[in-house]
């Protein structure tokens, strides 16, 4: 059996991107790997049912979001370093690297829409990390101002997600 680590599967993405190819399947024992770089394709290769599996707070941590003074720069979309958080707002981002997710299966409602009030415990997205879903939660009650990826996108460890205005 072939123990593929994060570390391993971080590595071949990181290559993936740094390479000229358009798309790569790796399959090794019971571990499979599918890279697309087309968006279309990563949704049509993910098209299937989800499971979503809920893990205990006490094994994974999500960061809670981070007030940031409109000084303060902290990476876009595009991962540039321009994006400016406005002032009073809190920044959620990324808890682990993955593939962004706003519904919890293809063709359903996203969890939360632009102007939508959340609580600190309501699930916001998606996070896919090898066919595992991992729910992430708001972590501060408020509205959302901004969403700052596009679903089915690959997102890094940190990666602001969400523009949250705290309730006062």
């Amino acid at each position: 059996m072939t123990n593929v680590t994060p570390e391993d599967v971080q590595a071949l993405i990181e290559l993936f991107d740094a390479g000229d190819w358009d798309e790569l399947h790796i399959t090794l024992d019971d571990f499979q790997l599918h890279l697309n770089k087309d968006p279309a394709a990563r949704r049509a290769w993910n098209g299937g049912e989800r499971t979503v599996v809920d893990t205990p707070a006490a094994s994974v941590a999500t960061p809670a979001p981070v007030a940031v003074p409109a000084a303060s720069a902290t990476a876009d979309a595009t991962g540039s370093a321009d994006y400016q958080v406005p002032d009073g707002m809190s920044v959620l981002k990324a808890p682990n690297l993955g593939t962004f997710y706003r519904s919890p299966k293809p063709g359903a409602a996203p969890y939360v829409e632009i102007g939508q009030k959340v609580d600190a415990d309501s699930d916001v997205c998606l996070i896919e990390v090898m066919k595992l879903f991992t729910p992430v939660k708001a972590g501060v009650a408020g509205t959302i101002r901004e969403i700052l990826v596009s679903d089915a996108e690959l997102v890094e460890f940190d990666r602001p997600l969400f523009v949250i205005e705290p309730d006062a």
